[in-house]
């Protein structure tokens, strides 16, 4: 049996690549989407096409009880996990934090940090040593944004992935002897829809002079550092921070 991966987010971006690129290495994907049931399932599709079991999963991971669900469907339809991407995440449109709502400071933490929080809590509840498990392994996605700031950006997502780059080093640490590595992947100005549901489609193009290799990221070329950290190879890595960012 194929070993079983969770992508959340996995209808779009850096998610569906990474789906991709796990199908085509020996993965089960499940995808996890919020809303696009149609991109989710065309993901699926292709990692069926690869010869590899796909479920396409609806649940929102900013709704902790939406989060207990999608694991409950994948404990019945897949019956084991192996593995799990913490790729679901949001930006917002360019503000500086005192244009800011508490509304949006809440959404964005929601999903970008307790979103991540409780799908690593249910993953660990079935992957740990310490709970039965069989071991496995977590990437979450943050951003090399937590090390920038984005000022007068978004400096509401970037916090948020502080969050999640200071989870991943607590949490590797937490569970190193339960067979279960934690890492995460710190994308920089990647071509992928996320820009425009910020309000700028054009950001990767506008930014690319920025980054040093001058040019934007791909989404597959974040993918590979993901699924390398899913892999056997990657066995004596936890807690890592990997920046696949040009050199910004």
């Amino acid at each position: 049996m194929n070993p079983v991966l969770l992508v959340t987010g996995g209808s779009r971006g850096i998610g569906a690549a990474t789906a991709r690129l796990a199908a085509a290495r020996g993965w089960d994907v499940a995808v996890n989407y919020a809303r696009d049931e149609a991109a989710a399932q065309a993901v699926a599709a292709e990692v069926r096409a690869l010869g590899r079991r796909a479920w396409a999963l609806q649940a929102d991971v900013a709704d902790d009880a939406q989060v207990r669900a999608l694991f409950a469907t994948l404990d019945r339809e897949a019956g084991a996990l192996d593995g799990l991407v913490n790729s679901a995440g949001v930006v917002d449109a360019a503000a500086r934090v005192d244009e800011m709502s508490a509304a949006r400071v809440a959404r964005m933490f929601a999903i970008n940090v307790l979103g991540t929080f409780a799908c690593a809590r249910e993953a660990l509840r079935r992957m740990s040593r310490r709970h039965g498990g069989r071991g496995g392994a977590i990437v979450n996605v943050s951003s090399v944004a937590a090390t920038l700031g984005s000022p007068a950006q978004y400096v509401d997502y970037a916090a948020s992935k502080g969050a999640v780059d200071t989870f991943t080093v607590g949490l590797a640490r937490e569970v190193a002897t339960e067979g279960v590595r934690v890492n995460a992947v710190r994308p920089g100005i990647i071509d992928t829809e996320i820009h425009a549901s910020g309000g700028e489609p054009d950001r990767a193009r506008r930014l690319a002079a920025s980054v040093p290799m001058q040019r934007a990221g791909q989404a597959d070329e974040v993918a590979a550092a993901i699924v390398w950290l899913l892999s056997a190879e990657a066995a004596y890595a936890t807690g890592a921070l990997l920046d696949v960012s040009g050199g910004r």
